[in-house]
């Protein structure tokens, strides 16, 4: 059964399978420059609040925007990166509304001439492939941020920074192709992956650079128009974005059943109380007064420059996807996992550059290294092995100078105390032993205290070899070579 809230009843699964969602959605990217849209104020996060502000930026009078060139290429980037036409001619208008963080009193947009129009991009869903279109890529700047303090019962107090005012974004507007949470999940994360790729975002949702606003609607299935949408604002978080929707298509299928009807309103994520409340009715273009910025003049954008940004742009995912499969031999999966970010990408080059086998980097990188990161709780940018060091332990395990085993416990220390390999083998003697009469030494010890098995194994019960050589195995400490183990346990097993 579905959840239960204040807003919504119990819906039994039936219900709920008679229905469909539509939504589409709107996601707000952080261009990455070192200054703002209109004027020379630093982008950077977590200064002093108020300290990054001018006279554009706040919108004082007499004070006149230029465009920042490099959001301009950045948002041209994007723009072919998911597969839009940028338009020769694009133009900023003014979008007007009026909060206590905007103190232009309007924004800085585009509304009729957006800069790119007509893209796509596939996302896969439970193995299926899917085209998501986008309608529409424009540029913005940024508003400031409201920060509040105290509670219902004593005084309340509200600060604005506006050191986010004037922060160069690009907004890039889905068709509403979505149909369901986890479409919209897959979705965003492809998109963010491609924005990081082209390094046209740091896309740190903790930072505020992506954002996104998710509109949603539900009608029955086959029905040829779409339900009332309602605006779910400023999700920051895959998380977030997942819990609203689920909360939103049940609340909407609840109002229907009851025999209600759905209000065209915004409103917001109520992470505490796992549901999503109104904010205000939702607003038309016309409610904003659009008209075009009179202080900037229209962009302009020739065939040379469309051609130059394409020439610049990086490899993207899907392409380095398939390179990675044709160059270095490894799987479609193992492939997915390496390029889930460009930096893990280029750590797995680099390995492969200093020496180590592509399959062999491919696996420790998957699992060894991403395992302990994921622990520590460190990016592929904070390791501490660097991929020449990764690409010296492998090559030892591949010259079998030490045990794969052993290869695991060196990389342990490798990853805690930042050491080659060669140094902490010698240290802690873990050197493969490769020393025939050595090894035979242990074997025949092992044979010898275990009379049973040796009797069941010569009774034909070949699974009790293995347990032989995992004995000696461990009196080795892992460090035998297996291949010896193996060929010497048979041979005195054999006598």
């Amino acid at each position: 059964m579905a959840r239960t809230t204040q807003e919504t009843p119990l819906i039994a699964p039936e219900v709920m399978a008679r229905y469909e969602a539509v939504i589409g959605l709107e996601v707000h990217a952080q261009l990455q420059t070192l200054t703002k849209a209109f004027c020379g104020c630093s982008t950077k996060f977590g200064a002093a609040p108020n300290s990054n502000t001018c006279p554009v930026c706040l919108g004082l009078p007499g004070a006149l925007p230029v465009l920042n060139k490099r959001a301009l290429e950045l948002a041209m980037r994007a723009s072919l990166a998911i597969h839009c036409e940028i338009q020769p001619r694009s133009r900023f208008a003014r979008k007007n509304y009026f909060y206590p963080d905007l103190p232009k009193g309007y924004q800085i947009s585009m509304y009729e001439l957006p800069l790119a129009t007509g893209g796509s991009i596939e996302i896969e869903v439970e193995g299926e492939k899917k085209r998501i279109g986008i309608t529409r890529l424009h540029m913005e700047d940024d508003a400031g941020k409201s920060l509040h303090e105290g509670f219902p019962d004593s005084d309340r107090w509200s600060y604005i920074d506006f050191n986010r005012c004037g922060v160069p974004l690009i907004e890039i507007v889905s068709e509403p192709d979505l149909r369901a949470p986890a479409e919209a999940y897959a979705y965003l994360n492809t998109l963010k992956q491609i924005l990081e790729y082209t390094e046209v975002s740091d896309c740190n949702m903790e930072e505020g650079s992506l954002r996104c606003d998710a509109n949603v609607s539900v009608r029955l299935r086959g029905a040829p128009k779409f339900g009332t949408k309602a605006e779910v604002k400023n999700l920051n978080s895959f998380r977030y974005l997942t819990h609203a929707l689920e909360y939103e298509i049940e609340r909407q299928i609840g109002v229907l059943e009851s025999g209600g009807t759905i209000a065209q309103e915004t409103r917001l994520w109520n992470v505490a109380a796992g549901r999503t409340e109104p904010m205000r009715s939702k607003e038309f273009a016309h409610d904003y007064r659009y008209f075009p910025d009179p202080d900037l003049l229209p962009v302009l954008i020739s065939e040379t420059e469309i051609g130059e940004t394409r020439r610049a742009m990086p490899e993207l995912p899907d392409a380095k996807i398939a390179r990675f499969q044709r160059d270095y031999g490894i799987t479609l999966y193992d492939s997915g996992v390496l390029t889930a970010t460009r930096a893990l990408a280029d750590y797995f080059e680099a390995a492969v550059r200093a020496g180590s086998p592509a399959k062999a980097a491919a696996n420790w990188i998957a699992v060894e290294l991403l395992r302990r990161l994921n622990d520590a709780g460190k990016d592929i940018a904070d390791c501490p092995v660097e991929p020449a060091a990764l690409a010296e332990l492998l090559a030892k395990i591949e010259k079998g100078e030490i045990t794969a085993a052993s290869g695991k416990k060196v990389f342990a220390t490798m990853f805690d105390t930042g050491k080659r390999a060669a140094e902490i083998i010698a240290a802690e003697g873990l050197a493969q032993i490769t020393d025939t009469s050595a090894i035979e030494k242990i074997a025949r010890a092992v044979v010898a205290k275990n009379s049973d098995n040796v009797a069941k194994y010569r009774a034909g019960n070949e699974g009790v070899f293995k347990f032989f050589v995992g004995q000696v195995m461990r009196e080795t400490r892992g460090q035998a070579n297996p291949q010896l183990v193996n060929e010497i346990v048979k041979r005195v097993l054999s006598e």
